[in-house]
C-alpha cells in the first residue's frame, strides 16, 4: 500500500522529501522580478503559493542586531532632490514655526522668571548675611541667563533643522552633535556646569585633565579668599565705619577724604577677587570639565576707554549680551544705539539685583552706576582713535582708571554699606535711641 502510494506520487512528479531551500535563497538579490521568476526551480514555479518565504529567523535591517548596517544613500538623494534650490521656508511654514515658538518662549520665560523671582524674595526676606545672599542671588541670575541661552540656541537649531535655507548653515563644530541629538540630559548638565553663559551643542575640549593644574588654581582661590577677608576686615571696614557719621551729617569734604582712602583698598580687594574668580576658579572648573576655550577676559587693564573695558574684563557676560541681545536686535532692524541701550539697561537691572537684594537696600546706585556708563563710553570713545606716545592711548587709559578707582567701586561700596548699617547695624541703633 505504501509502495503504490509512493508510485502514484512519483508518477505525478511529487515527492515527500522536504527541501531546505527557500524562495529567497535561490533568487538573485539584485535581480529584477522577471529574472527572479526564471531562477526559481520548476517545482516552486508550479507551487508558488506554498513557497516558504518565512523559513528562518532574521532581524529587521534597521534593528540593532542586524548583521550589516544598511546604507542611507537613497535618503541623501531624496534630501538633495527636495532641498536643492530651496530659498527658504514658505510663509505658511514661518507662521507655523513662529506661533509655536511664541508659546514655547512664554513657557520658558515664565519658568526662568519664577525661578529668579522666588530666589530673590527668599534672599531679600530670609537671608540676612550679605555674602551668602550674594552667592545665592548670583547663582539664580546665572541659571536665568543660561536657561534663556539654551532656549534661544535650540530655537534656531530647530528652525535650521526643519526649514534649512541655502547658504545659511550652522557652525561646522556642531556636526559631531547635530540637533536634535544634543537634547539630552548629559548635554544639558555639561552646559549647566561649563564656565560659560552661552549654550552650544559642542564646545572645544582638551584631551585630558591636569589635576596638578586644578590643585594650584584651587589653592589660589583659597589664598585669595583669605586675603580678601583679611583686607576687608582690617582696612575696608574701619574706613566704612568711620564714614557713617560723615555721610549722615553730609560732611562733603570728609566724605571725599574717606572715598579716596577707600579707593586704594577697594581696588586691591577687587583685583584679588577678579583674579580669584576669572583666572583661578574658572580655569580650575574648565580643566575639570576639559572645557577648551578659556578666554574669560582680555587685557582690560590697558583699556583706552570705558567701552573697551566693558568688552574685555568679563567676556562671558559680554559675549552673552552680544549674542542674545545686541546682534539679534540689530539683525531685526534696530539701531546699534538702541541695542546698546537695551544691553546696558538689562545689565544695570541685574547689577542692582546682585547688589541691592543681598544688602536689602534697593537704592538704585548699582543700576545708575551701570546705566550711566553709556554717556561715559560715548565721551571716551574718541580717545580710542588717538595715540598719545609709546604707551598707547594714554589719556583714555588714565581716565578709565580714575573713574574706575574713585567714582566706581568705592562710591558704590560706601553707599550700600551706609544703607545696610542704617537699616540693620550700629547706625540704626543710634537712630532708634
Amino acid at each position: 500500500m505504501r509502495a503504490s502510494s509512493t508510485g502514484v506520487q512519483a508518477a505525478n512528479g511529487v515527492t515527500n522529501r522536504r527541501s531546505n531551500v527557500t524562495v529567497t535563497d535561490v533568487e538573485p538579490s539584485n535581480a529584477t522580478t522577471e529574472e527572479k521568476v526564471k531562477a526559481t526551480p520548476p517545482l516552486q514555479k508550479k507551487y508558488r503559493h506554498v513557497a516558504a518565504v518565512h523559513a528562518q529567523s532574521r532581524p529587521s535591517c534597521l534593528s540593532h542586531d542586524a548583521q550589516a548596517n544598511p546604507s542611507f544613500l537613497g535618503f541623501r538623494n531624496l534630501m538633495v532632490i527636495v532641498l536643492d534650490g530651496q530659498a527658504g521656508p514658505s510663509e505658511e511654514d514661518k507662521k507655523k514655526f513662529h506661533s509655536t515658538w511664541v508659546l514655547v518662549a512664554w513657557a520658558h520665560g515664565i519658568n526662568i522668571t519664577l525661578g529668579l523671582a522666588i530666589t530673590t524674595l527668599v534672599v531679600y526676606f530670609k537671608i540676612f548675611h550679605p555674602l551668602i545672599g550674594t552667592l545665592t542671588e548670583m547663582h539664580a541670575v546665572v541659571v536665568w541667563l543660561k536657561t534663556a541661552s539654551y532656549a534661544f540656541t535650540n530655537r534656531d537649531l530647530r528652525h535650521a533643522y526643519l526649514h534649512p535655507v541655502k547658504g545659511e548653515l550652522v557652525p561646522e563644530l556642531y556636526a559631531s552633535c547635530p540637533y536634535p541629538k544634543n537634547i539630552t540630559m548629559g548635554n544639558l548638565v555639561y552646559f549647566w556646569w561649563a564656565p560659560t553663559l552661552v549654550y552650544q551643542p559642542v564646545y572645544p575640549r582638551t584631551d585630558k585633565i591636569r589635576w596638578i593644574f586644578v590643585i594650584k588654581r584651587l589653592g589660589e582661590v583659597f589664598c585669595l579668599s583669605v586675603f580678601i577677608w583679611f583686607a576687608t576686615a582690617q582696612y575696608a571696614t574701619p574706613v566704612l565705619i568711620n564714614s557713617l557719621e560723615k555721610i549722615a551729617s553730609l560732611d562733603i569734604p570728609s566724605i571725599l577724604e574717606r572715598l579716596l582712602k577707600l579707593s586704594t583698598i577697594s581696588l586691591v580687594i577687587w583685583l584679588a577677587g577678579f583674579f580669584a574668580l576669572f583666572q583661578s576658579f574658572l580655569n580650575a572648573l574648565a580643566e575639570v570639565l576639559r572645557f577648551g576655550d578659556r578666554s574669560f577676559y582680555d587685557d582690560w587693564w590697558n583699556s583706552e576707554s570705558l567701552g573697551a573695558y566693558w568688552r574685555t574684563w568679563n567676556k562671558p557676560v559680554y559675549t552673552y549680551f552680544k549674542r542674545h541681545v545686541y546682534m539679534p536686535m540689530v539683525g531685526r532692524g534696530w539701531s546699534p544705539k538702541a541695542a546698546s541701550l537695551s544691553v546696558f539697561f538689562m545689565s544695570a537691572v541685574l547689577h542692582e539685583i546682585l547688589v541691592g537684594v543681598p544688602t536689602h537696600n534697593i537704592i538704585g546706585v548699582a543700576f545708575l552706576g551701570m546705566f550711566m556708563q553709556l554717556p561715559l563710553i560715548a565721551l571716551t570713545a574718541p580717545l580710542e582713535k588717538r595715540r598719545m606716545g609709546q604707551g598707547g592711548k594714554l589719556i583714555g587709559n588714565i581716565i578709565f582708571w580714575v573713574s574706575f578707582t574713585v567714582l566706581g567701586q568705592p562710591f558704590a561700596a560706601l553707599m550700600y554699606f551706609y544703607a545696610w548699617q542704617a537699616k540693620y547695624g550700629s547706625l540704626s541703633r543710634k537712630m532708634g535711641a
